[in-house]
Parts: structure tokens; sequence; C-alpha cells
């Protein structure tokens, strides 16, 4: 006795360079959100901010990233600008 064929063409099943696309792709996609997440709570900004002293007032000393957030933060409090509290 013979059983019937299966309707349709069968699902393909990713091999070992298809699940490392996979894993590839999920990897980038991680980054991606982590660094937009990064970029939207300023940890980018120290970094922007030692660029910005190098290129513009090579010489002068550079604060500390503490310094720079606290200096930041300071500045927030003595100007307040658009928030809403």
């Amino acid at each position: 006795m013979t059983l019937p064929a299966a309707a349709g063409p069968r699902p393909a099943t990713p091999g070992p360079s298809g699940g490392r696309r996979i894993v590839a792709g999920l990897i980038r996609g991680a980054r991606s959100v982590l660094w937009y997440v990064d970029s939207v709570l300023g940890g980018q900004d120290y970094r922007r901010y030692l660029a910005h002293m190098r290129r513009a007032h090579p010489g002068e000393p550079l604060a500390t990233e503490r310094e720079y957030w606290r200096e930041r933060y300071a500045d927030a409090e003595r100007n307040p600008g658009a928030r809403c509290c």
C-alpha cells in the first residue's frame, strides 16, 4: 500500500547558512535599537563634546565625563527652556 503524496511544496527550512543569516540579522537589529536608545538618552553627547573640543579648541583642558554631565545638568537647572515641569 502506498501513501498519497503531500499536496504542495514542502516549506523550506533554513540550513546552517540560513540560520546564521537570521542570527546575524537579529544581532544587527538589536545593535540598531541599542544605538538609537543610547542616542536618545544622550550616550553620544560626551563623545561629541570631546570631538568638538579637540577640533575647535585644541590644547584646552577637557572635562572628565563626570564633570561634563555635572555641568550639563546644572546648566539645565539654571536654564529650564522648554521642559514640561
